[in-house]
């Protein structure tokens, strides 16, 4: 189990157990975005961009850490992110 575990969570570059990270530039857009939104009233053109931020800028940053996460934990991570923010775009039939 334990090896199970440091390969899942090990940094193949560093060598690291890496869980998190710190926000890349897309997930800072995000995080701003968020924060506007949270501010702006909930209906109207502005509040319809910041979602279209949000949820572009989230597929962004789940593909890139699909593509490039540094362990396992990261690029499941970025799948889910990447199923979720699809699922809840899609119409729901």
């Amino acid at each position: 189990m334990r090896k199970l575990l440091n390969w899942f969570f090990r940094n193949r570059e560093t060598g690291a157990i890496t869980i998190v990270q710190a926000p890349n530039l897309v997930l800072w857009i995000v995080i701003a975005a968020t924060l506007l939104r949270w501010l702006w009233p909930p209906s109207g053109q502005a509040s319809v961009a910041l979602t279209v931020i949000i949820k572009g800028g989230l597929l962004l940053w789940a593909a890139d850490e699909i593509v490039r996460g540094v362990n396992p934990w990261r690029r499941c991570l970025g799948t889910a992110v990447a199923i979720y923010e699809i699922t809840t775009v899609l119409p729901h039939a």
